[in-house]
C-alpha cells in the first residue's frame, strides 16, 4: 500500500512538474490557471464553524475567490463576500494579507484570511 501512494505521489509531481493540468482534490491546474480549495487544508473557524473558500490564481496573481458553503449568519458574511472577497481580485497572491477584513464582520473575515493563508501555502508547496 505504502509502495502505492508512494508511486502516486511520484506521478502527482511528475505531472505537476511538467506543467500539464492536473488535480490532487485540494488544487486544480488547467492551463495557467490553478483553483486551490481549502474545505480539507484549513479550519480556519467563523463564527459558526469553518469558512472555506476557492481561490483561482493565474501567474501568481489572484483572479477570483469565492466562498464555499458554510453555516455563518448570512447577513453578516454577506458583506464578507461582497466587501472583502472582491478586495483579492488582481493582486499578487503573495499580497493576500493586505486585504482588510470586513467592521461588523471580523470572525469571519479573520477565517477568511487563516483560509487565504492556507490556499497560497499550498500553492506555493505544489505548483
Amino acid at each position: 500500500m505504502k509502495k502505492i501512494l508512494l508511486l502516486a505521489t511520484i506521478a502527482l509531481s511528475t505531472i505537476a512538474c511538467n506543467g500539464k493540468d492536473f488535480n490532487d482534490g485540494v488544487m486544480s491546474k488547467k492551463g495557467k490557471t490553478y483553483t486551490i480549495s481549502t474545505e480539507t487544508i484549513c479550519n480556519a473557524r467563523g463564527f459558526h464553524g469553518n469558512t472555506p473558500v476557492k481561490v483561482t490564481v493565474k501567474k501568481d496573481v489572484i483572479l477570483n475567490v469565492e466562498a464555499l458553503p458554510n453555516r455563518e449568519t448570512p447577513r453578516f458574511f454577506e458583506s464578507v463576500k461582497n466587501k472583502m472577497l472582491p478586495k483579492f481580485r488582481n493582486i499578487k497572491f503573495k499580497d493576500y494579507a493586505t486585504v482588510d477584513g470586513v467592521t461588523g464582520s471580523t470572525i469571519s473575515s479573520n477565517a477568511v484570511r487563516e483560509n487565504m493563508k492556507a490556499a497560497y501555502n499550498y500553492y506555493m508547496e505544489h505548483k
